[in-house]
């Protein structure tokens, strides 16, 4: 199963939910996986900053990095990482992780529709 989940979060994950953050730039107190193939742009981010235009930001975000991934190979690569990383064949479940509360706009969710619209499980993580 994949989850979505916030670095604040992260305590309260079970051990068999693996987090992979998601984002440009980690916490520099996390040492866990990274997948930066699916962050926004430093440029994006600033954007959105200023003027908090969420239809732009999904725009950009959608043509900028999700219309260039191919989601098969996405969870491929977080399968690989994840297995990887516990020593493990398959994949156990795991957390895309960003910065923002469950409630906030995140890139994070529009991973998640984009992989659910792809034929994936994906759930916020809300323990």
């Amino acid at each position: 199963m994949i989850y979505t989940t916030y670095f604040a979060k992260l305590k309260s994950l079970p051990s068999h939910i693996v987090p992979i953050s998601i984002c440009a730039k980690a916490p520099d107190w996390y040492e866990g996986l990274q997948y930066k193939k699916l962050a926004p742009s430093y440029n994006l981010l600033m954007e959105y900053k200023k003027n908090y235009d969420k239809d732009h930001y999904i725009e950009r975000f959608q043509k900028e990095v999700l219309d260039t991934l191919n989601p098969l190979e996405v969870v491929k690569d977080l399968c690989m990482l994840v297995g990887n990383f516990k020593g493990y064949n398959y994949m156990p479940d795991a957390a895309l992780v960003c910065y923002e509360k469950s409630t906030d706009f995140c890139h994070r969710h529009l991973v998640a529709d984009w992989l659910k619209k792809n034929g994936f499980e994906v759930m916020e993580y809300n323990k």
